[in-house]
């Protein structure tokens, strides 16, 4: 964090909170330090404006998930953002939408892409911590994708499913800075301590990479957000 002061020319207001925790905190600062560090944009005027219904993927459509299913926060600014997790549903476009917006889900993606159009719904946003891979660690540090569809079902895993999660993929990790490769970009599977196995032996690794490496960048979003009621499915 130090670092990332100097390299601004400056002292941050992250650091300033940071280090003013270790002068007060003396011998406890180590292990408080991180703590402090993850809550400095709740200070007056640190946080990033939000609009109601904004996206942060152009064309896609907002469907909020219950505050139940995320915790709010300022990434990357106060957590890193250096995975993509892809998930399926196990179920429908509309079903996943439906148990995202209930509070006793208790998890949610930041996104849901439906199979057949590839249409892409938005329920969290990037700025935030969605519940979605089962570990606290990668939670905050990843952005979620579901996919419609059956993990045994080959044929639900369709071209244009392929080609609008890679769209969405590459948009993400273009904005974030995170490689385009298989490290950065993991299945619900791969999260350690996962008992998912989603998104299963049929979704095709290398050729899913590639798109995402060709991926054309997306236009910026239009001004006027898209805004839907949660649980619509429409």
């Amino acid at each position: 964090m130090a670092a990332e002061a100097e390299r601004r020319g400056g002292l941050s207001r992250r650091g300033l909170v940071v280090g003013g925790g270790a002068v007060l905190l003396g011998g406890a600062a180590y292990t408080q330090r991180d703590t402090l560090g993850r809550w400095w944009w709740r200070l007056p005027g640190t946080e990033k404006p939000r609009r109601e219904g904004e996206v942060d993927f152009p064309g896609a459509e907002w469907v909020a998930a219950s505050p139940a299913n995320w915790r709010r926060a300022n990434r990357p600014d106060d957590y890193r953002i250096d995975r993509v997790v892809i998930h399926v549903i196990q179920g429908s476009y509309a079903v996943a939408l439906k148990v995202f917006s209930d509070p006793g889900h208790r998890a949610a993606t930041h996104y849901v892409l439906r199979t057949g159009d590839g249409h892409v719904a938005q329920a969290v946003r990037e700025l935030d911590v969605a519940y979605h891979a089962g570990n606290r660690s990668y939670n905050e540090r990843s952005v979620g994708i579901e996919h419609e569809g059956f993990v045994d079902r080959p044929a639900d895993f369709t071209d244009t499913m392929y080609l609008a999660s890679a769209r969405l993929t590459a948009n993400i990790c273009d904005r974030h800075g995170i490689p385009k490769d298989r490290e950065h970009i993991i299945g619900h599977n791969e999260v350690p301590g996962a008992d998912h196995t989603d998104p299963g032996p049929h979704w095709d690794w290398p050729r899913y990479l590639r798109m995402v490496r060709d991926a054309k960048p997306v236009p910026s979003p239009s001004p006027t957000p898209s805004v839907t009621e949660a649980g619509d499915g429409s």
